[in-house]
């Protein structure tokens, strides 16, 4: 069975429901504290939402220099998948991980809502058993989601196919292009700002507006890159 680490960061929030979330999806939730000095042998690693360290400095700014983040850099390096999910995106660009900045939503305000996505990209350790142009709804919380890069790093991003996540009939933050979720180059590093771990379960996630999985459109992420980890 694949093993896939959580970590818990002072200040996490969504921990917990990313390990339920990779319960549910049939791997081993394996619960990684920000002090470790080691993974664990998981397979995959989720770093998930929350207000880590209390966002002092920056989001994710203090949280990118812990000790398991060595770890998580390194193993990343090797090809191994990783997804940070909200405050996990933000904690992976401030490790240069992924590309682009998190930066404080353009009307001020946080936001909370059930969100609108379209996936732009299926060649990712997490988005396999998604299909292109597919449309998830998944609940949205954050009040520094608002994705910015370069013009030329966005032209980039966008011809090499590294959108991984579009934000769909509402842009709930100003990101450029309504970009909701990035990818590294060799596809096993994906960031979002949405949170796939709270739609996992029928009657506890948002009812979808298209596509059959009526409140379980993120569970598909944490099947994919366990598919993936099986077949390899």
């Amino acid at each position: 069975m694949a093993r896939i680490g959580v970590i818990t960061f002072p200040g996490t929030l969504d921990d917990v429901d990313a390990l339920r979330a990779v319960r549910l999806a049939g791997a081993e939730p394996v619960s990684l504290w920000h002090k470790d000095a080691d993974l664990r042998s998981v397979d995959a690693v989720v770093v998930p939402g929350g207000f880590s360290y209390g966002d002092y400095l920056r989001c994710g700014a203090i949280a990118r220099f812990a000790p398991v983040m060595d770890e998580v850099i390194e193993a990343a390096g090797k090809g191994m998948p990783v997804l940070g999910i909200c405050n996990g995106f933000q904690i992976l660009a401030e490790a240069h991980l992924l590309p682009g900045a998190l930066i404080r939503n353009d009307h001020q305000r946080f936001v909370c809502r059930e969100q609108r996505l379209r996936v732009e990209s299926t060649s990712t350790a997490w988005t396999g058993l998604l299909k292109e142009g597919e449309e998830l709804t998944v609940p949205l919380k954050n009040g520094e989601g608002n994705f910015i890069a370069s013009p030329q790093e966005v032209e980039r991003l966008e011809g090499e196919g590294h959108v991984v996540f579009r934000y769909v009939g509402f842009n709930p933050n100003g990101s450029v292009n309504d970009i909701a979720g990035v990818r590294n180059a060799r596809g096993n590093v994906v960031g979002l700002m949405p949170h796939p771990e709270h739609a996992v379960e029928p009657g506890f996630g948002p009812d979808s507006e298209a596509g059959p999985r009526t409140g379980t459109d993120g569970l598909t992420l944490f099947q994919s890159v366990i598919s993936m980890l099986v077949g390899a």
